[in-house]
């Protein structure tokens, strides 16, 4: 066994060298799997045993085994001084306590969410009602009770989510306008604030999921003078005092007359700009007096009551609040977008 004596003496030899040069854990853990890993010089060192005579291969293998204890102990150890060093560096190192501290980052309320409290304040402190309503609704509510004729365009499959036949991931906000009507006689004053969701391709002004705050007031000699007075309040409240706003006619099945909602644009207060196309006002919504065949539809009397009705999309107020020019910035989930609004 003297030459198994010579190879282990040797192999010692490198292996302390080895370990004294190892100035970190990273080297500490090469010199561990140069020696003892599976394709190590002590693996080499074992296959020798088996060209010793049996009757030697045991106390062979005694002394191997005793010889590899002996690197994991100087292993062990070589990582104990280490880990101490760097302790020891850690804490010789010079603390200016009178730096300033690394901020933590806090979270903020999202920008669409943060339009949508306005908006409920400015209508809660009116009288009105916040309800939320579901975003899978029936077909009839969605469209027949809202006077949308089977042939309209927002029917089609490939502008509305079907989940079957009768059911569709709702257009719009409205169809809780009916649900509300339904449990409720008037006078009746909501929001409704939710998700829409339609089959648009996802650009600078469209995603086929959005937000959307609508807004329902029904009782006797309600008129349309009672809507351009709330809706204007409400642009105030949200874009401030100096705010402009303008209705255009413009038709849509559930009211009769109906009207475009319109603000003055931020980018060019009303000049004319890129952002608003030379026109100086940007579009935020639809608007109107509530169609007598909803009224009726839903069990009241357009005889006794008249209402109105609006629908606002969130993002789309939100970007005219911030002067943003891509609706797609709400949803890409980027920090430093969402600090700079808040």
């Amino acid at each position: 066994m003297s030459e198994l004596d010579d190879n282990l003496t040797a192999l010692a030899t490198r292996f302390d060298t080895a370990l004294a040069a190892a100035e970190n854990e990273r080297a500490l853990d090469d010199v561990r799997v140069a020696f003892l890993g599976r394709s190590g010089e002590v693996t080499a060192v074992r296959r020798g045993i088996g060209a010793l005579p049996p009757a030697e291969r045991p106390a062979a293998g005694k002394v191997i085994n005793a010889a590899v204890e002996s690197m994991e102990g100087k292993l062990a150890a070589a990582l104990t001084r280490l880990e101490s060093a760097e302790i020891e560096k850690s804490l010789a190192d010079s603390i200016d306590v009178t730096y300033p501290g690394t901020p933590a980052r806090i979270g903020t309320i999202h920008p669409v969410r943060l339009v949508l409290a306005e908006i409920a304040r400015y209508f809660t402190r009116h009288g009105f009602a916040v309800v939320l309503g579901p975003e899978i609704e029936t077909d009839a509510n969605n469209f027949d009770a809202l006077n949308i004729p089977p042939d309209h365009p927002a029917r089609e499959g490939h502008d509305s989510f079907y989940l079957r036949p009768d059911l569709v991931l709702r257009t719009h906000t409205s169809p809780m306008q009916v649900r509300a009507m339904r449990e409720n006689g008037p006078p009746i004053a909501i929001i409704v604030p939710g998700k829409c969701y339609r089959r648009d391709a996802v650009d600078a002004r469209h995603l086929y999921q959005f937000h959307q705050v609508e807004g329902l007031l029904v009782g006797p000699g309600v008129h349309f003078g009672h809507l351009k007075g709330m809706l204007a309040g409400m642009c105030r409240a949200v874009f401030g005092a100096q705010q402009r706003v303008r209705f255009r006619p413009s038709f849509f099945p559930f009211t009769e007359p109906s009207a475009e909602v319109d603000v003055s644009c931020p980018g060019c207060n009303g000049a004319g700009c890129r952002t608003c196309s030379g026109s100086g006002w940007i579009e935020i919504g639809g608007s109107g007096m509530v169609h007598p065949s909803v009224l009726r539809n839903v069990g009241y009397d357009p005889d006794a009551v008249t209402g109105w009705a609006f629908g606002c999309g969130l993002e789309r107020l939100a970007m005219k609040r911030y002067d943003m020019n891509d609706i797609r910035d709400f949803v890409e989930n980027a920090p430093p977008f969402l600090e700079q609004l808040n």
